[in-house]
Formats: C-alpha cells, structure tokens, sequence
C-alpha cells in the first residue's frame, strides 16, 4: 500500500489517518463538510483535504490511491464509495487495515477477541475486557469504541477485545479473531444498509476468515447464527439461559467446566445481563486466556456503561431508568421485558426500522410518552394498547411520564430510534434526561416547601 484516501474525518477516519502517515503511507483525505479542525489535522499530517461534492471531485479525490478507507458512517451507496468500485479501487475498513499490520508485528500478533451483534455489543465487549483485566490481562477495548483499533496497535498491551458493527465488518477482506460471539440479530441500521439482507452479509463477515482452531460463539436456538458459525469450519460453541454449554444451572453461571458464579452475585441480573455475562466467560475462557477461578469476582464487580437500564432515582415508588443507548425497537424491547409495569418514552428518529414492536408487550405498558422526529410513529404503533402521550421537549417528556406513573411503576426511556433530531449522540439525550428528571423531584420538592 502507497497511497491511501481515507473519507471521514471522525475519530476512526483521523486515527487511521495518522497512523498511515506514521507509516510513510501517503493519505489524502477527505469529507462531506469542511471545517478549520479537518483542516487543521490535515495540514498536521501533510495530506490534502478535499471536501467531495461532485462525481468529478470524486474522481479526483480517489485518482492513484491503492485503497479507499470510508469512516463506519459512510454507508455503501455513498458516491465515494460507489466511485471507489467504479474505479476498481479496494475499500477497506480501519479494523482490516489494524488486523493486517498486527499480524506483521515484530515479535507475532497478540489474541484478538471480537464481538458483534444487533444489541448488547458494548456492554459484552466491557464485560469481556474485565474478565481479562481480573485475571491480570492489559487489555484495550477497540473498534466501535472512542479507540480506534489501528490506534491502539503501538500500546503495550496483551490482548485486543473488538466490538464490531455491521459498519466496520461491512468493508472487511482479512480480519479474524481467535474467538468471537454473535449475540444476536434483529432489523437495524436499515437507513445505512440497502436492506436487511445486507445487515445481515455484513454481521455474516465476522467468520469469514476463520480457521481451524478459531471458536465461534452463539446464541443457543438462533439457527442461522448457528448455520453461520459451523459452515465457517471453526470450533462452535454455544451460551444461553438453558440448553447450552454456557448456561445457567441451579441459580448459577455454568460452563462445560463447572461453575462460574452464582446469579445472585452478579452486579445486575436482568435476563440480558446475565446472557452477555455467558457470552463473554466463553469468550475468554474458550480462547484459554482467563482461570475460571477470577470469573466470580470480576462479573460481581462489573460496573457497565452509562446510559444503559441505568438506574436515575427512585420517588414516590417510581423508578426511572435511562436507556438511550436503545436505538433500535429490539434494544428497547429488550429493556421493556425487563419489567413488570412500564411507562416508557420513546422516539427520536428512526432507522427505518418497525416500530410496531415496541408494543409487542402490551401487558407491561402502563403508558407511552412519544418524543423527537418520528413521535407518530410511536404513537401508532401503541394506538389501542395504553394510555399515550406526546412530548416536544424532554422536560416535556419527564413531566407527561411522571403524571401516568404509579407506585411501582419503572419510567423507562428507552427510544427505540436515535438521538439526531434533538442531540448529538445518545450520551446527550441520556445527560438530559437524567438532568430533567432530576429538576423535576428537585421543584416538586421546592413546591411542596412553598406550600408549608
């Protein structure tokens, strides 16, 4: 590789970027805006900045390079990339690139441990770096992280736990892993990929590569996970509540080894948080990298990331819970069977995905609180099942939430689409949630003083 355009300027775009330039790779760059940042970075690497708004500044943009490397937020009709095959260009994802130089390192590449899926990525991949870390590991959590993979290459470290969206899998040619687990799968990211089909070839690519040797977790009963995993040649393995070599037996984590932790020593044991605790002790204990004997102490020490069924406060019998991080009708579903009585506030813009499913627990729905771009489509989606509501702001939305919950009643956001129309990202609308219903107690509280 001599030269190389890399489209998007993001974190992943500017960390590959940098790390090609430290390799003597010649880089141009490039985005669909430009601003005095991008600018910046460029001219700190040495390499042109083209903001590309024309086929013939596509052109231009990919003329003598040897590979394409699209940021994950560039989908696959996109005119750079559909430029990139027009040209004949190879198009490749950061981690393939990382994958490729790790194998090439002096002194032999370090395990890989890989994660996808449609939900629970995030907090597998979490939960897999802290059984390697309890057991003493150096571990980096890369990929569809704040850390690039390709720029975590030069750390010392003993291990790399990769969590992978369709996204980055999308554009893969070489990357494996010596162990890896497919959740699950559902309808997302039907606005980037040209259909489900499409989701589903990219997810398929996360065996593509594998060997003999290598293990391919699944989840018990999803026969094409399973169908996937074995025509890969790899060794199989499965994790599940029952049924499965990775299991729970007689209120405890099992594997084919023996114990691994009792269920009530858990940091949390929502039915998904105990299936992504399962996916990852097999990760790790499959690829022999942990003693099974440090697995109890890390699961029941666990603290997962913000913004997932995370626990605001409880009043008045009320517990309010924030789950932006659900930007899929299956995420959200998830965290609404996760509760007996449920007012839930959802919405935001979606991803061209049936929100139809949000209310396929009608029996847990107290009431629905629709927000953001797509609030109808909420609001149809429940018609006829609970008492509905509409909110234009999140304040908004606190406040309508709080007027239908009773005693014992979990307020759940949990949007079911993303988070563009009113914030930046999930993190956001989860901060601002938090915040809203954190100033609504606070002002009942200063009401209720008033009045004495």
């Amino acid at each position: 590789m001599k030269r190389a355009a890399v489209y998007g300027l993001g974190i992943a775009g500017q960390a590959t970027a940098s790390a090609m330039y430290a390799k003597g790779i010649g880089v141009r760059v490039g985005d669909d805006v430009e601003s005095q940042e991008m600018m910046n970075f460029a001219d700190s690497i040495d390499a042109p900045f083209t903001r590309v708004h024309d086929p013939h500044t596509f052109k231009a943009f990919l003329r003598d390079v040897d590979v394409l490397v699209p940021a994950p937020g560039i989908p696959p009709a996109h005119p750079v990339i559909v430029a990139a095959n027009t040209q004949k260009i190879a198009i490749r994802s950061e981690i393939d690139i990382a994958y490729e130089w790790e194998q090439s390192r002096l002194g032999g590449a370090r395990p890989i441990l890989a994660v996808t899926g449609t939900d629970g990525k995030t907090t597998t991949t979490m939960l897999t770096a802290a059984l390697l870390r309890g057991d003493g590991k150096s571990v980096a959590e890369v990929g569809n992280t704040d850390l690039p993979f390709i720029g975590a290459l030069d750390q010392d470290i003993d291990i790399f736990v990769v969590e992978c969206s369709s996204f980055r899998l999308e554009f893969t040619k070489m990357f494996r892993a010596n162990a890896s687990v497919w959740l699950n799968l559902a309808p997302d990211h039907l606005d980037w990929h040209e259909d489900l089909q499409s989701y589903v070839a990219a997810k398929q690519k996360i065996w593509a590569n594998g060997i003999e040797g290598d293990v391919a977790i699944v989840p018990v009963g999803d026969e094409m996970i399973c169908q996937t995993a074995r025509a890969s040649g790899m060794r199989v393995v499965t994790f599940g509540l029952s049924d499965a070599d990775y299991r729970i037996s007689d209120g405890a984590l099992v594997g084919p080894h023996g114990h691994l932790c009792d269920v009530t020593d858990l940091w949390r044991s929502l039915p998904h948080d105990i299936t992504n605790a399962l996916a990852a002790c097999a990760l790790v204990l499959e690829a022999g990298l942990v003693e099974r004997r440090s697995i109890a102490s890390s699961l029941h020490n666990f603290i997962p990331a913000h913004h997932r069924i995370e626990l605001v406060m409880v009043e008045d019998g009320v517990y309010w819970y924030d789950d932006s991080k659900a930007t899929s009708p299956h995420a959200a579903l998830t965290a609404i069977k996760s509760f007996g009585s449920v007012v839930l506030i959802a919405g935001g813009r979606n991803k061209d995905l049936d929100l139809t499913l949000l209310a396929s627990e009608p029996e847990r729905m107290r009431g629905v609180v629709a927000i953001g771009e797509d609030a109808a489509l909420v609001k149809a989606a429940f018609s006829g099942i609970c008492e509905i509501r509409s909110a234009t702001t999140m304040k908004q939305a606190v406040e309508q939430a709080a007027g239908i919950a009773k005693s014992g009643d979990s307020v759940l956001l949990s949007p079911g689409c993303t988070s563009y129309d009113w914030y930046s990202n999930y993190n956001e609308r989860g901060d601002d949630f938090q915040r809203c219903v954190q100033e609504f107690y606070k002002d009942q509280f200063n009401n209720q003083g008033s009045k004495k």
